[in-house]
């Protein structure tokens, strides 16, 4: 398994739905996450995008000499960038990381952001022109002049001059429920990602984007992007859960889900189906709790519980397929700490090396000043 954690470019803080418990989102808390991510192991970060973030590749490209082996899940918005554009961004990255970049393929999901972005495509047009963004990219990374007259892009002697460093290009990660979206999967990208549904819906997914990629002779990967709530107990997992929400009324969450109801998003539509607005009737499938999804859009879910109950969550979407797990936290910073030192432990991880794990600084406070104390796992 590969864990990944969250730089919150939207904003953090202790709640959701109100401005209590808040903090500044500025270059030296992110580097904070980014530099606790690199520590601890993890094996990058993603790195959001769209109207309510900061930008994505600028965020990213700050934080290249911050880190030492982070990656970067990073944003590629076909419509608001040429293939060629992406193509040299992406590669630049790349090299100044030492091979560190991984592309986010993201094709949007609310028409009115869309708009204001320029960008007046519906549904399948995007994903068309997806299709064709992503096959001149694919070209473009891998050397040579392309040549390429479609329906949306068209690129007359592209060439990227100053390679990636990954081969034959850094890999592409695209999350998209729709049959579309699944097309694209199986034709492009090496990473098919998912929020965190139900395993039964998640391995229909699977199964789904499998079955076309292998009928065109290729394999794909598959993660999945959850929150997590984890605490030594169950109990103080759930009241943890509760706290999160515990300023989010019903005006709120109707206003929230007025705005997601305007996306056209596959997706985001089964992220909201899982709750219906019920602040009642949030827990979804054994530990899997839908209220982060009641006021934020994209990922909703999260796994809740002690320390061995997510890991055993963990596990059985693992047992499914999924090998890469995009997790977050309220706040993201002591979260990141939290994770890892609850769940590492009890997953079978591919960490990144040198990691600091077990050495003799994360022993704890001497007992008396004078004798380690005795501990279980320890970071």
């Amino acid at each position: 398994m590969e864990l990944f954690w969250f730089i919150p470019l939207h904003g953090d803080g202790r709640y959701l739905g109100t401005s209590d418990g808040a903090r500044a989102v500025d270059y030296d808390y992110i580097k904070q996450i980014a530099q606790a991510a690199d520590r601890l192991g993890y094996h990058g970060v993603l790195v959001p995008t769209g109207k309510a973030c900061e930008d994505a590749w600028v965020a990213a490209s700050s934080l290249i000499g911050a880190t030492r082996r982070l990656k970067f899940l990073v944003a590629i918005r076909p419509g608001l960038m040429t293939p060629s554009t992406a193509a040299r961004m992406a590669s630049t990255f790349d090299r100044l990381s030492n091979g560190r970049l991984i592309v986010n393929v993201v094709t949007g999901g609310d028409p009115h952001e869309l708009g204001g972005d320029g960008i007046f495509l519906n549904h399948s047009e995007r994903y068309e022109q997806t299709d064709e963004f992503l096959s001149v990219w694919r070209q473009m990374m891998q050397g040579g002049e392309v040549n390429f007259d479609g329906k949306y892009v068209r690129v007359e002697s592209g060439e990227v001059l100053f390679p990636a460093l990954q081969k034959p290009y850094p890999p592409i990660y695209f999350g998209g429920s729709s049959q579309a979206a699944q097309q694209i999967a199986a034709d492009h990208v090496d990473c098919y990602l998912t929020w965190g549904e139900p395993p039964s819906e998640v391995a229909k997914k699977i199964a789904e984007v499998r079955q076309l990629a292998e009928a065109r002779g290729k394999k794909v990967k598959f993660g999945i992007r959850l929150h997590v709530i984890v605490r030594e107990t169950n109990e103080e997992a759930w009241e943890a859960a509760e706290s999160l929400i515990r300023h989010v009324d019903e005006k709120t969450i109707a206003e929230a889900q007025r705005i997601l109801a305007r996306y056209d998003s596959v997706g985001q539509r089964r992220m909201g189906q899982l709750h219906n607005g019920d602040k009642n009737s949030l827990v979804i499938s054994p530990n899997l709790w839908a209220g982060i999804g009641l006021v934020r859009g994209g990922a909703g879910t999260a796994l809740v519980g002690d320390p061995d109950t997510v890991a055993t969550r963990i596990k059985e979407y693992g047992e499914l397929g999924i090998d890469t797990f995009i997790l977050s936290g309220y706040p993201h910073l002591e979260e990141a700490y939290r994770a890892a030192e609850l769940l590492f432990p009890r997953l079978p991880l591919t960490l990144q090396e040198d990691a600091h794990h077990g050495d003799i600084q994360a022993s704890g406070e001497l007992v008396a000043y004078n004798k380690r104390p005795q501990s279980g796992s320890v970071i």
